[in-house]
């Protein structure tokens, strides 16, 4: 996850704990180090690690230093929720080969469809 908040009225907040309800492994990123349930925010980008979903809760303008990690990293699926949607990068995922979606995490979860 890149965006994750230590306040709980937020929708990244939100989304670590029903991820982690649901049985998946969360790495989260941050601006401030943390904790959410069992899941450390981390400060620093993960390297060599496999990454199978990045969910962004950055908006568009935030994302923009982030974009070659992205593409460098090359998540099976990258998922903008509401308010992240960016064309620009949805483009250079979706050409990179990265399955590209507007979706929200917590439906998705919350309807099974994660």
């Amino acid at each position: 996850m890149l965006g994750a908040s230590l306040k709980p009225e937020r929708a990244s907040w939100k989304a670590v704990q029903l991820l982690r309800q649901k049985g998946h492994e969360v790495t989260a990123f941050g601006l401030r180090a943390g904790r959410i349930a069992d899941v450390d925010i981390t400060t620093e980008l993960p390297e060599n690690q496999e990454i199978h979903t990045i969910t962004l809760y950055l908006g568009p303008i935030n994302q923009l230093p982030y974009y070659d990690y992205i593409l460098k990293v090359k998540p099976a699926r990258l998922i903008f929720n509401p308010g992240t949607e960016n064309p620009e990068l949805y483009e250079k995922a979706r050409q990179a080969g990265i399955k590209t979606e507007y979706a929200c995490t917590l439906v998705l979860l919350t309807l099974n469809d994660y």
